[in-house]
């Protein structure tokens, strides 16, 4: 392979080593960093320093003529003038000219050909290549060699600090886009992740403006149609759980894309939270990191077995392997357009119900809410529940106003004819503290119905607050629990608390009525329907 000159970006160094296998990144990755290991499952062990999970208030945006109409400004897209941007560029630069040696990834984001893009990664630590290596979708040797010049370049320089005193600049730490320019800078975090929510943020803007709905969501694929269903949802709501089914073929785990064509995943690899990770919780994953995998910011004993309920360096321990580790992945990692799509949510407050039909106007709706619940920390004695909201299940990573992604979102769903279901993974008889929490059996039973279509035709109740259609019968599923206020013992808390939870909604959408139709502000709950 000839040499790559980065003399077109202004970076010198003649040692650069452009996709190296992971063999040879291991070996540099303990040569040149004292603190990288290997695991005994095979993993490589490395550590992002002070940052340990993403940045999100020191993300920046370059606002310029060409895109800014196109931009949803506020708390996730933080606008920066174009100066900035490239002080923040040439001090990268700067930097990364200061290293001995460089590495380079030049890889895909997106499966399918017709739709991807070309990413460089140039970087100073062998652990961050290896990271790319497996997240982007690897090249064979023949499209290295006609690879060509990269759709966007990410300068990763998060050794480096920023310049607090740049204008816009909040800390030392900033992750920057420039969408004229095709290019990302990283200064002030070594946090791994930040390059592929990078890429993920990248192609959220690239593939909405060609009418393609770039989603946060795991999917699956049925192994003798091929058609897909995704599933939506935010931390701790079982994403990643209900998509290890063995019944069904893997397409991949976070980021996806709906085209005319079909469904594709973004990634090469996967990237999961490993705290308190076991065989017997998750073997797949378990499985999947070993030779090639990344384990970031995990514990491990003199023998080299890692600890993983160890949370002392960090609680966001991760693992990053490829997509083929996992034995019923589909590769390509390309599928037929959705059946069904599944909103997951855990409700602590105990009022959804465990499964929902949704029209399109309300499939909107709740896609903008991106609703959860998480159980408060015990300090103070506070053990309510806080519901937590993420427009489209994925804010930080928007580029475009969430109606923009609702507004694709039912238009495909409305061309295929797909039924879209609300699933509550969370509690049933009442909140936290006092009701239980779903079992995953009865989950994934309803899961299986949807697949199966069997639910589709299953009979309904029109819900009095949210509106929506809930299904009454699940073939082993306890139809008490199927209907919320069934299943709670004092009806009057049940109605206080739906009313509550109502209202929550509504207070949480007014961000976002400006930007979606009337049908759409119409499909919110009734406030009142049990006050």
């Amino acid at each position: 392979m000839p040499k790559l000159s980065l003399e077109n970006y202004g970076i010198s160094v003649g040692d650069v080593r452009r996709n190296l296998p992971p063999s040879i990144l291991y070996e540099e990755a303990i040569r040149g960093d004292e603190k990288a290991s290997i695991a005994d499952s095979g993993a490589l062990v490395a550590y992002s320093g002070d940052k340990t999970g993403r940045s999100p208030k020191d993300k920046r945006v370059v606002r310029n003529e060409a895109s800014e109409n196109d931009i949803w400004w506020g708390p996730v897209n933080f606008p920066m003038p174009e100066s900035s941007f490239m002080v923040n560029r040439e001090r990268a630069i700067d930097y990364l000219n200061t290293r001995k040696r460089l590495y380079v990834v030049d890889a895909y984001a997106g499966w399918d050909p017709a739709h991807r893009i070309k990413v460089r990664v140039i970087c100073s630590r062998p652990y961050h290549a290896l990271f790319m290596h497996t997240m982007l979708i690897r090249p064979s040797a023949e499209d290295l060699e006609t690879f060509g010049d990269p759709d966007y370049v990410i300068f990763n320089a998060g050794q480096f600090p920023a310049n607090r005193y740049t204008t816009g600049m909040t800390s030392k730490t900033s992750v920057d886009l420039d969408f004229e320019r095709a290019e990302m800078v990283i200064l002030g975090t070594e946090y791994a992740g930040e390059m592929k929510k990078g890429v993920f943020t990248i192609m959220n803007y690239l593939m909405p403006k060609k009418g393609h709905l770039s989603m946060h969501c795991s999917a699956t694929a049925d192994p003798e149609t091929g058609a897909s269903s995704v599933l939506f949802g935010l931390s701790g709501t079982g994403k990643t759980t209900l998509s290890a089914d063995p019944k069904r073929e893997l397409i991949g785990d976070d980021e996806h894309v709906w085209t005319p064509e079909g469904v594709f995943n973004i990634e090469g690899g996967c990237y999961a939270k490993a705290i308190d990770l076991t065989p017997e919780s998750e073997p797949e994953i378990f499985e999947a990191l070993k030779f090639g995998a990344v384990l970031e910011n995990v514990v491990f004993d003199d023998d080299h077995r890692v600890d993983f309920g160890d949370t002392s360096i960090t609680q966001n321990t991760r693992g990053a392997y490829p997509l083929e580790h996992i034995g019923n992945a589909r590769i390509p990692a390309v599928a037929g357009h959705p059946t069904d799509i599944i909103f997951l949510t855990c409700d602590a407050f105990g009022v959804l119900p465990p499964v929902s039909k949704l029209t399109p106007e309300q499939a909107m709706y709740h896609f903008i809410s991106g609703y959860t619940a998480k159980v408060a920390g015990t300090e103070m004695g506070v053990t309510e529940p806080q519901a937590t909201f993420s427009a489209c299940f994925g804010a930080p990573f928007l580029v475009w106003h969430p109606g923009k992604y609702a507004e694709l979102l039912a238009e495909k769903m409305k061309q295929h004819k797909v039924n879209v279901w609300l699933v509550n993974t969370g509690w049933s008889g009442g909140a936290y503290g006092t009701g239980e929490r779903m079992k995953l059996a009865y989950t994934r039973k309803i899961v299986d119905a949807v697949h199966a279509g069997t639910l589709a035709g299953a009979p309904t109740e029109t819900d009095p607050v949210f509106g929506f259609e809930v299904v009454s019968k699940v073939a082993g599923v306890p139809d008490e629990m199927l209907i919320p206020r069934n299943s709670w013992a004092d009806k009057n808390a049940f109605d206080k608390t739906a009313a509550k939870l109502a209202g929550l909604f509504t207070d949480n959408f007014k961000t976002f009525e400006d930007g979606v139709s009337q049908g759409v502000r119409d499909a919110a709950p009734s406030v009142t329907a049990n006050a």
